[in-house]
């Protein structure tokens, strides 16, 4: 890698590879100097990528650094999130606006650097735009998920009718992840053409070099074999790296350049060591940045003062106002084709939610389905029939499929991503990465719990709700929840809590059952995020309980009261749970609550006792899956089980009420 003659003798080009270099060395000096400040992070994987930020962020995209929050922008996926001090020092170099309202922004200077990793700075150990940091769309660290991100805003970059191109910089290590071909497959299914992804090959992990698999041209071969268009260049040659972007998209297929980097590029310390995450001791700093400064001076590096990056187009920021309000409940259902069961009063919640899915399409542009090559199961087909250009097949890869819906909020869609809610779990840390980005995505679990019987335990998410709920506590840091879940009984409950979903800004959950179920609400009856529903009175008992399960419970309260033993029963459809109605009537009734569920523990249960224990005099007593269930016939059969079935309940209520 020298500062040669150009082929083609041109002064110009040696003047901008003499800056790029320049600017690669001074940016790589403040990654040095705030990793070390820092006490931690990862100079030398920033340095590997240097010059291919300079030349992304100063010559190639089109975007102002005053305002990231421009739909029109080029977009930017650090998908090496580690790498991040280098994005930092570019674009403090570049004074960018930092900030969570795009109507007070403030600017980064290079002084705000030496804040990286503080508690109070935007500048988080890895990408996080929430924490006030625009530029990013998406958080990322956890690796292999920067592409999917980026087909997700290729998706409504399209849909908008924009013309823009989405950069993806990733690592030749997280290449190992299936994530990253999952994405592949999707983006050349798609067609989405205006996607450059920049693998930094700098042949190193964390603990030891990368395995031959993840070798450059390893990466080459693959990325040729999935259909994209592939550049192997010089990862520090500003003119093979300018030559390579001029050339994204002229092939009509996304492109893959596979760039040879250094890692710890210019610091001659950093070389054949392990300085993975560890920054230079504060000792060695100035002799790092003298490394740097004598490795510019050999390559000829000469600042021109000029480099800016490219305008892009102004499109005016989408402002959208008032709540999304849905149409009757009969109507959508004679929308779809599904008003029969008007008559008969039976329907599965996943085929409400699929009515209810349409009706969201027809009402607000904004909504978008994403589904798993089920969406026969879950009925997003009715929303793929009514709205072709807004449904997306992401085929048997959720990892990407919820990962491409937090492109897609980030583009300022509503996302709905349905599945099994047992394959759902495959995503968990995707959803979670979606959780710290704040993505405004809703999440539907079809045939949840044991109820779809015979297909047996593989099929069946039991441990779903418990991991949801574990957000439901949880505070953004604006005021807000991370996680709603709403768990139907009949089809008016679903058709509702779905509308819910739309409304409600962040993270949602829908559980939907695959049996069809009798309808329990009026047609007209409304619902609300932490609400509940009384649905029988008593004296002795108060149960609580869910989904199709409910309806085992109320026939269980109806045979009770045969008995002379009557209960309260309530709907807790919705997660986190304003408890106090249920409460009240558990005080009028003895005290006592009992609650069943269609899921392992730390759900309903949870809920109820663990704001039980905090207001004294009240017992609450659960009956969840205590086994792994089994393939059965019947639901009824293996909800008997599990230990949840009617003769359960109706003995553990007796019991409880007699006591």
């Amino acid at each position: 890698m020298t500062q040669t003659e150009t082929c083609t003798g041109q002064e110009t080009l040696v003047f901008a590879t003499s800056s790029a270099h320049a600017k690669a060395v001074e940016l790589g000096k403040h990654v040095v100097r705030m990793t070390t400040i820092a006490g931690s992070g990862h100079a030398s994987s920033g340095l590997a990528l240097g010059h291919i930020i300079v030349e992304l962020m100063y010559r190639q995209m089109r975007y102002d650094p005053a305002d990231p929050w421009n739909p029109a922008s080029d977009r930017l996926i650090l998908s090496i999130g580690h790498a991040v001090p280098i994005v930092y020092a570019a674009y403090a170099d570049l004074g960018g606006a930092v900030g969570n309202d795009p109507n007070n922004p403030r600017f980064l200077t290079v002084d705000d650097l030496w804040t990286l990793r503080e508690l109070s700075s935007v500048l988080d150990g890895h990408p996080n735009p929430a924490e006030g940091f625009p530029f990013f769309d998406s958080a990322t660290g956890s690796l292999g998920q920067g592409m999917s991100v980026a087909a997700g805003l290729a998706l409504a970059a399209r849909l908008d009718g924009i013309d823009k191109r989405i950069y993806v910089v990733a690592g030749d290590g997280e290449s190992r992840e299936g994530q990253v071909w999952e994405a592949a497959d999707f983006i050349i299914d798609h067609e989405l053409t205006n996607i450059c992804v920049i693998y930094s090959c700098n042949g190193h992990g964390q603990a030891a070099p990368v395995s031959p698999q993840q070798y450059p041209e390893a990466i080459a071969a693959k990325a040729t074999a999935f259909g994209w268009e592939v550049i192997e260049v010089d990862g520090h040659d500003p003119q093979q790296l300018s030559a390579a972007f001029e050339k994204v998209g002229a092939g009509g297929r996304p492109t893959a350049i596979v760039a040879r980097t250094i890692k710890g590029w210019g610091v001659d310390l950093m070389r054949g060591k392990n300085f993975h995450g560890i920054p230079v001791p504060a000792g060695d700093l100035e002799k790092a940045c003298a490394e740097l400064d004598a490795t510019g001076e050999r390559l000829g590096a000469a600042p021109d003062g000029g480099m800016t990056p490219r305008p892009p187009a102004v499109v005016p920021r989408r402002r959208h106002a008032g709540p999304i309000n849905l149409p009757g409940f009969q109507t959508a259902l004679k929308r779809v084709g599904l008003d029969s069961t008007l008559k008969t009063k039976r329907l599965a919640t996943r085929a409400a939610y699929g009515a209810a899915l349409v009706a969201l399409g027809d009402t607000d542009p904004r909504i978008v389905c994403l589904d798993g090559d089920v969406r026969n199961s879950t009925f997003a087909e009715l929303f793929a029939n009514e709205h072709p250009d807004r449904f997306f097949e992401c085929k048997i890869a959720e990892q990407n499929m919820i990962s491409a819906a937090a492109g897609l909020a980030a583009a300022g869609k509503i996302p709905f991503a349905s599945s099994f809610a047992k394959f759902i779990a495959r995503a968990v840390d995707q959803i979670d990465m979606a959780s710290i980005t704040r993505a405004n995505i809703k999440i539907v679990g079809s045939h949840s719990g044991v109820s779809l019987a015979a297909d047996g335990p593989s099929q069946m998410s039991l441990a779903d709700v418990a991991y949801f709920r574990s957000m439901t506590r949880t505070d953004l840091g604006q005021g807000n929840i991370a996680c709603h879940i709403f768990h139907p009984c009949d089809a008016v409950s679903a058709y509702r809590c779905t509308e819910l979903m739309a409304n409600i800004e962040g993270l949602c959950y829908l559980r939907t059952h695959r049996p069809k179920a009798d309808f329990i609400y009026p047609f007209d009856e409304r619902f609300e995020p932490r609400g509940c529903k009384q649905l029988r009175t008593g004296k002795h008992l108060t149960i609580v309980s869910c989904g199709l399960l409910l309806h085992t419970v109320l026939e269980a309260a109806e045979k009770l009261s045969e008995e002379g033993i009557t209960c309260n029963v309530f709907d807790a459809y919705a997660l986190p749970l304003d408890p106090a109605p249920i409460f009240d009537a558990a005080r009028a009734s003895g005290g006592v609550i009992l609650t069943v569920e269609d899921n392992y523990i730390g759900g309903v249960h949870a809920e109820i006792a663990e704001a039980a224990a905090e207001t004294g005099k009240i017992r609450v007593y659960g009956m969840t899956a205590r086994r792994i269930p089994k393939s059965g016939r019947t639901a009824a059969e293996v909800f008997s089980h599990i230990g949840v079935g009617l003769t359960h309940i109706m003995k553990r209520a007796t019991t409880l009420a007699r006591r």
